[in-house]
């Protein structure tokens, strides 16, 4: 899994792909309906509960409190004005010194904090990132840190159990169900391997594996969507919509389907979600890329979340 699908983890990501369709293969439609609409009210309320569960976590996105870029050399870091990274206040005045050296980093605790990483005690060393999926996180009470790369760029997210977000939360709003927003898209599969270029939140790109195009019609006229592989064993769909503009996230949605299956995949807008982004300023999230930007309202999922 790259760094930045991680992100979205949690946690969390052009144009059309060359189509490699059979013509036998029959064309985009709607999904026929659940059992009942109840059915549908109920899976979809079970799955945002999770979600929400996930989300409030105690190393949730709501406990994101600090992101800081790494230059090269040292910098010392704490809740002492003269830090060169200015951690909460609830951070030992000197906590400690990051030394970044190429894409490595290293910390060494100033004299009497005591810190452990990944359970164990910690009295300085080299981080490992998040380029590998499992960084080293660093905790010091209801603090942990962990060193991130985004490209050339390495940093430290820090969060914390106690975090105002998190313990303020009063969940997300969002759309009634409904079966019209639950449909099959036809599977249009890449004729040869590709990447797409997805665009982030911090003004760069990252190279994601893109399988092929969605193909789906709503209200009788066609549209399409490129999804990306994060190492979910999903397909991850970075869109947007009209909606953007009043009722939900300005910067676009995410949702997860389920691997193709005779040539279809069953998109289900009732479970689109917003972007860690949306909750704090302090995460790396992608943008929907070229081609992901839907012409229609799609009065699904979930709503903008406060004024984020």
């Amino acid at each position: 899994m790259t760094p930045l699908a991680l992100a979205l983890s949690v946690a969390l990501h052009a144009a059309p792909s060359p189509k490699a369709t059979p013509p036998s293969k029959p064309p985009a439609k709607s999904m026929t309906a659940p059992s009942t609409t109840e059915d549908l009210a109920t899976s979809t309320r079970t799955w945002h509960e999770q979600r929400l569960q996930r989300l409030q976590a105690e190393d949730g996105w709501l406990s994101l409190v600090g992101l800081f870029w790494l230059k090269e050399g040292e910098q010392t870091a704490g809740s002492a004005p003269d830090s060169a990274l200015d951690f909460p206040d609830n951070t030992p005045a000197k906590l400690g010194t990051f030394t970044r050296k190429g894409n490595t980093a290293t910390f060494q605790p100033a004299p009497g904090v005591q810190l452990t990483r990944n359970g164990q005690p910690f009295t300085g060393g080299e981080l490992k990132s998040d380029e590998t999926g499992s960084p080293d996180v660093v905790q010091l009470g209801s603090l942990n840190f962990h060193v991130i790369q985004r490209g050339d760029k390495l940093g430290v997210r820090v969060k914390d159990s106690e975090s105002p977000a998190r313990k303020q939360f009063h969940g997300i709003p969002t759309y009634p169900a409904s079966a019209a927003w639950k449909v099959t898209a036809r599977f249009e599969p890449a004729a040869t391997p590709r990447t797409l270029q997805v665009p982030n939140v911090l003004g760069t790109t990252e190279e994601m594996k893109a399988p092929g195009v969605l193909v789906f019609t709503v209200d009788g006229k066609e549209h399409r969507l490129t999804p990306v592989e994060d190492g979910s064993n999903k397909l991850f769909v970075i869109f947007a919509d009209e909606t953007n503009r009043d009722s939900t996230y300005g910067a676009g949605r995410f949702l997860y389907a389920d691997m193709p299956k005779d040539g279809q995949v069953v998109l289900d807008f009732n479970r689109a979600y917003n972007p860690p982004c949306a909750f704090t300023r302090f995460a790396t999230c992608p943008l929907p890329p070229r081609g992901n930007r839907l012409a229609l309202r799609v009065e699904a999922g979930e709503k903008r979340y406060g004024d984020h």
